[in-house]
């Protein structure tokens, strides 16, 4: 009978998320047959194997790999910043990247089959994913990342490991050292006002519009004069105007030095800014707030049940 070790229920583990004295005794009852045990877990566990899978991972690191002219940036997620502090997630991470860098894999699935050994896991990261998965607790997942490599300089900036930063320029490196900080710190969202997406635009118009209109409002309800058409629009496209320069780097004020814009500061260093790319830790993943005293009145309730 083959011997049923620690990193093997660490891996069934990682795969189904069920709990470790389940994952040994179906190894055992496989004889060390991966897939066997895995299915006989579905079989007993129902939905509850592998409900690792959907759990939401909104937290996390974002970090980053530079060789010369090539590089890339990458944001791995995890459900608890506990697992952020953890040496294996980070090692996992920092692995990750270095590999996005010089593979240049099309997607996470192409990162996840390229080799890497962890922690008695592999041959591939998804395998040290999956274990790691296991070994902690908690699901994990590679979310997003970027590559760089067209040739342009790069400068990359992390603000603590919530907060990645890369820019690729041509010029002066310090003066865009400062810009990946000043990204991090303002977050533009394009390098232009032309560049802003159309879509962020229209929103803007529509906050400005009904803005206009809860003031004409207001001013009826006071007896007060109503603003011509006219001048509404004039505000409406004054207030649009405003938010592209706000949002957009070059025509934002630069926060090493607010008497100045980014373009007037890169300017002066000789310097141009051809990208920037910017990851914020969980943006756009809706957290799940959990109602720990409905979860508790729950549980009690459930221990009342007859079995």
């Amino acid at each position: 009978m083959a011997a049923i070790t620690a990193s093997m229920v660490a891996e069934l583990r990682g795969k189904t998320d069920a709990p470790m004295m389940e994952c040994k005794r179906a190894l055992t009852e496989a004889e060390g047959d991966m897939v066997k045990a895995e299915e006989l877990l579905r079989v007993k566990l129902g939905s509850k194997a592998g409900k690792a899978a959907s759990r939401i991972t909104a937290e996390g690191v974002v970090t980053s790999y530079m060789d010369g002219t090539t590089g890339a940036i990458l944001e791995v997620n995890c459900e608890t910043d506990f697992v952020t502090k953890s040496d294996s997630f980070l090692a996992m991470a920092n692995a990750a990247v270095a590999l996005v860098a010089k593979h240049n894999p099309a997607d996470a699935a192409a990162l996840g089959a390229l080799a890497h050994s962890q922690d008695g896991f592999g041959p591939t990261l998804e395998d040290v994913r999956k274990g790691l998965i296991g070994k902690i607790g908690e699901n994990m997942s590679f979310r997003r990342f970027k590559r760089f490599g067209s040739g342009a300089k790069l400068a990359s900036y992390l603000h603590g490991t919530r907060i990645g930063v890369v820019v690729e320029f041509e010029g002066d490196d310090a003066a865009a050292k400062d810009v990946a900080m000043h990204v991090a710190a303002m977050k533009p969202v394009a390098l232009s006002s032309a560049d802003v997406p159309a879509d962020l635009i229209a929103r803007e118009r529509s906050v400005a519009v009904a803005k206009a209109a809860e003031d004409a409002a207001v001013a009826t309800a006071a007896g007060k004069p109503v603003q011509t058409a006219e001048i509404v629009t004039k505000r409406v496209e004054g207030g649009v105007q405003k938010y592209l320069k706000e949002v957009s780097l070059f025509n934002q004020a630069f926060v090493k030095n607010d008497k100045l814009t980014v373009e007037q500061m890169l300017k002066s260093a000789g310097t141009t800014v051809k990208s920037f790319t910017l990851f914020v830790v969980g943006e756009g993943i809706e957290k799940k707030v959990d109602d720990f005293a409905a979860e508790v009145a729950a549980t009690v309730a459930a221990s009342k049940q007859p079995t």
